[in-house]
C-alpha cells in the first residue's frame, strides 16, 4: 500500500495513532533511565548527553526497522535449557523452557537495568563522603563516554521491545517509522524538563529508581517467559506518580506556609 491510500485509510490513522501512543509510554523506561545517568554528569554536559542518547534510540529504532526480517527471527527458538518445568495437576506434558534471542536480550537489559537501579539506589542510601566531596569509587559514571556506553545498552533493549511491539500492531513500514520519529520527537523534548524535575526533588530520583528496578524485573520475567502485561505496571507507575505528586504538593505548601511571616 503507498502513501496515498495510507493517508486515506482510517484503519491506518488508527493504527498510527495508537502506535504513537504506545510508543511513547515505552519510551517513558528509556527516558527515566537516559534522565538519571545524565544528572550524575557535570552540567555542562547533562543536556547534551541526553541529546546523545535519544538521538542514538532513534537511529537505533530506525536501523532495526530497515531489518524487519532480522527482528522478526529475533523471536525464534535458539536453544532451549537440559531440565522442563514438571507437569502440574492437570497432567499436561512437561515443557522445556526455550529461549530466543529476543529473550536473552532482555534477561541481560533487565540484569544490567537491577545491577544499575540497586547501584544507584546503595548510591542515594549510603553515600560515602570524604571532606563534603562524594568519594570518586561510589560514583559509578563519571564522564560522557561511559554515560552514552550504558545509555546505548539500554537503548538496544528498550528498541527492540518498542520494534517488536510496532511490529504486533501495523504491517506497514511508514506508519511504524513516522510512529518512532514523533515519539522519539516526543522524548526530546521532554528529556530536559524531566531530568531538571527529578534532579531538583531527590524524593522523585528514588521513585524513578524503584521504576527501573521494577522494569528490570519485568524484563527478565518476560526474557524466561513469564509475560506481564505492560498495562499493570504502567498503571502502578502512574499511581505511584501520583502519590508522589501529592507529597509534592504537601511539602510545598508546607515549606510555603512556615515561610510566611508571623501577623
Amino acid at each position: 500500500m503507498d502513501i496515498a491510500a495510507l493517508l486515506s485509510d482510517p484503519a491506518a490513522w488508527a493504527a498510527f495513532i495508537t502506535l504513537v501512543v504506545m510508543e511513547i509510554v515505552l519510551g517513558i523506561d528509556n527516558l527515566i533511565f537516559i534522565s538519571i545517568l545524565s544528572n550524575k554528569l557535570p552540567e555542562e554536559h547533562r543536556s547534551r548527553t541526553r541529546r546523545i542518547g535519544i538521538a542514538l534510540a532513534l537511529i537505533m529504532r530506525l536501523a532495526l526497522l530497515s531489518t524487519l526480517a532480522f527482528i522478526v527471527g529475533l523471536v525464534q527458538p535458539v536453544f532451549s535449557l537440559p531440565f522442563t518445568f514438571p507437569a502440574g495437576a492437570d497432567g499436561k506434558p512437561m515443557i522445556d523452557l526455550v529461549f530466543s534471542w529476543r529473550d536473552i536480550i532482555l534477561i541481560a537489559g533487565g540484569l544490567f537495568l537491577v545491577w544499575k537501579a540497586t547501584t544507584e539506589i546503595h548510591e542515594k542510601v549510603d553515600p560515602v563522603e570524604t571532606e563534603g566531596v562524594m568519594d570518586t569509587k561510589t560514583v559509578v559514571v563519571n564522564n560522557v563516554g561511559t554515560a552514552i556506553f550504558q545509555i546505548i545498552l539500554l537503548d538496544l533493549v528498550f528498541s527492540i521491545d518498542s520494534i517488536l511491539t510496532a511490529v504486533g500492531m501495523t504491517d506497514h513500514l511508514p506508519i511504524m517509522v513516522a510512529a518512532v520519529i514523533i515519539a522519539v520527537a516526543v522524548m526530546l523534548l521532554a528529556a530536559d524538563p524531566l531530568a531538571e524535575f527529578i534532579n531538583n526533588n531527590p524524593t522523585v530520583v528514588m521513585l524513578a529508581l524503584g521504576f527501573l528496578l521494577m522494569i528490570g524485573a519485568v524484563l527478565i520475567a518476560d526474557g524466561f517467559g513469564v509475560h506481564v502485561p505492560k498495562g499493570y505496571i504502567y498503571v502502578a507507575m502512574a499511581f505511584s506518580a501520583g502519590v508522589e505528586a501529592l507529597n509534592l504538593l504537601s511539602r510545598r505548601k508546607k515549606t510555603a506556609g512556615a515561610a510566611k511571616p508571623p501577623h
